[in-house]
């Protein structure tokens, strides 16, 4: 019988009550995590977070309780999207409601005022030179006696020197009030020495804040450019956030941040993508992370890190329990660093995202993160693991992880060798439940035929679904029509397909005969799978 051609028999709806308490869960999470709007707004204790959640999840699941009554016989995916909607609107007007009063007339102490009081930002229009007149014209907001703003964005301005001591005499009376500072790209085109000298006077303005957060990104800082926001860097012991990211960040440079900065027992969110960190900066920023207890958010993308500096910063983010998104993607990590960071993994209970591509990790790294995952991170939402040479070996203990994480909006695993056996495993565990997918990637995995069909009847009739990514593969011409066909109701969701090589060069002939079996072959193979599921 064509698998094309089986009727669904699936109900969406209801769903189960651990699928009800994960929402709250997630609901909570958000509500207290600080964001632009909770800038504005105020943000939540997490008591009142907790409340907000459950009477917002309460109040959509009996909306799309009453939409389901009236389709019986459909298959709840209309309530499933009415239950998700409902939540969203409802937590967006908690959102911006803010905290409430307290019983003495005051709001909670997170609450903080309108943002066109509290945030001063330049960083709208075009990218260009200041000089010192256009700086006090600029600025000119910030003098006014009795301003209340907590927050500087002088990102994508090129301050020169005239103009730096302009904003010096401005910043140094702002010092009590500043908690948030993005001097990102604020440099460009200067050249080194006035660079570094606008970089020492805006560290000697700003020097004595307290800051929890701060943006130094996108300056080509290097070492000196490090040590010339010394003096900033050594008064800041109350970080929430630092990011250093297209900074020339180096094996010096990294041990200066570890060096200056006195304290990061507050740090959440760490951000190093795109330096040349290499293996001894990675060391250096290890040590970092590990006097990092709270730490939630860690990006060391694009670094230039290879096995040594990946296993440093593997056992560094075992002593963060609290992470819950882990971004290390384009390194050169390999099987060792990929096997060092597997016996991390289990800390990480709130991880929702993952970024491991093109880590060189192979079959026995991936087989290793992806055994870890399945038993850690419920409600985990993201996971990217292209470009990692991923065979149909370990194919099977991927989606054994996949089946079990159920939140998943997110799965790309585009750049492997998965094949059709492993792009059938794939399909397989998402056959049910993960009514939150979003988005598949398998691009560019040697696919034919019957994995592509498979993997589009898995996604198709899921909720909210927007996009299937299966370019760059072997499939037929016929395997194409298929694909498209599956997805004549769902226009804009199956990705572009002129990649596609219905050739398959690349392809033995062992591997023609197999791309050619039968239906009754595909029956067969498909019954023998076992995929674990969550309880």
């Amino acid at each position: 019988m064509d698998s094309a051609s089986r009727p669904y028999s699936i109900k969406l709806w209801p769903p189960s009550q651990s699928t009800r308490l994960m929402l709250v869960e997630r609901m909570v999470k958000n509500l207290v995590t600080p964001s632009i709007l909770s800038r504005k707004y105020g943000l939540l204790s997490k008591e009142e977070a907790e409340q907000d959640a459950k009477q917002i999840e309460a109040t959509a699941f009996a909306t799309a309780s009453q939409n389901f009554e009236k389709e019986p016989d459909g298959d709840g995916s209309s309530a499933v999207k009415l239950y998700a909607k409902e939540s969203s609107r409802l937590m967006l007007e908690v959102v911006k409601r803010g905290p409430k009063p307290q019983e003495d007339g005051e709001v909670s102490a997170e609450r903080v005022g309108p943002s066109h009081e509290t945030i001063f930002d330049i960083s709208g229009g075009r990218r260009a030179f200041i000089d010192a007149e256009e700086a006090e014209e600029l600025l000119k907001p910030l003098r006014t006696p009795g301003n209340k703003y907590t927050k500087i964005c002088f990102s994508n301005r090129s301050f020169g020197l005239d103009a730096a001591r302009v904003a010096e005499s401005i910043l140094s009376g702002l010092r009590d009030q500043l908690t948030e500072v993005d001097l990102s790209d604020f440099v460009a085109g200067r050249p080194e020495t006035e660079a570094l000298e606008v970089m020492n006077l805006f560290s000697s303005a700003l020097e004595g804040c307290e800051l929890k957060y701060l943006n130094l990104s996108n300056n080509a800082l290097g070492e000196k450019g490090i040590r010339a926001f010394g003096g900033l860097l050594k008064s800041q012991g109350n970080l929430e956030e630092l990011y250093l990211m297209n900074d020339g960040i180096s094996e010096e440079a990294a041990r200066a941040v570890c060096e200056l900065i006195p304290s990061t027992k507050r740090l959440r969110i760490l951000q190093f993508h795109n330096n040349m960190t290499g293996d001894e900066g990675a060391i250096a920023i290890s040590e970092l992370v590990k006097q990092s207890p709270v730490l939630e958010d860690f990006r060391c993308s694009s670094t230039r890190v290879d096995s040594e500096g990946g296993v440093a910063l593997a056992k560094a983010l075992g002593t963060c329990s609290h992470l819950l998104k882990l971004d290390l993607r384009d390194n050169m990590f390999g099987v060792e660093a990929g096997i060092a960071l597997s016996k991390a993994l289990p800390e990480f209970a709130n991880l929702t995202e993952v970024y491991l591509s093109y880590l060189n990790l192979e079959d026995e790294g991936s087989i290793a993160l992806a055994n870890a995952l399945e038993e850690s991170a419920p409600s985990l939402e993201v996971l990217e693991m292209a470009g990692n040479d991923i065979t149909v070996g370990a194919a099977a203990p991927l989606a054994g992880c996949i089946a079990a994480k159920k939140f998943l909006t997110k799965l790309n695993l585009a750049e492997n060798e998965l094949k059709d056996d492993g792009a059938i495993l794939i399909a397989k565990a998402l056959e049910e439940g993960h009514g939150q997918l979003i988005e598949l990637d398998l691009s560019t995995n040697l696919i034919r035929r019957v994995g592509a069909r498979m993997l589009a009847q898995a996604v198709v009739s899921k909720p909210g679904f927007k996009l299937l990514n299966i370019n760059g593969n072997f499939m037929s011409d016929e395997g194409v029509d298929e694909v498209k066909d599956i997805f004549r109701n769902s226009p804009g969701v199956l990705g572009p397909l002129d990649e596609n090589d219905p050739d398959g060069e690349d392809y033995g002939e062992e591997d023609e005969e197999e791309g050619a079996n039968n239906e009754d072959d595909l029956e067969s193979k498909l019954k023998g799978l076992e995929i674990k599921q969550e309880a």
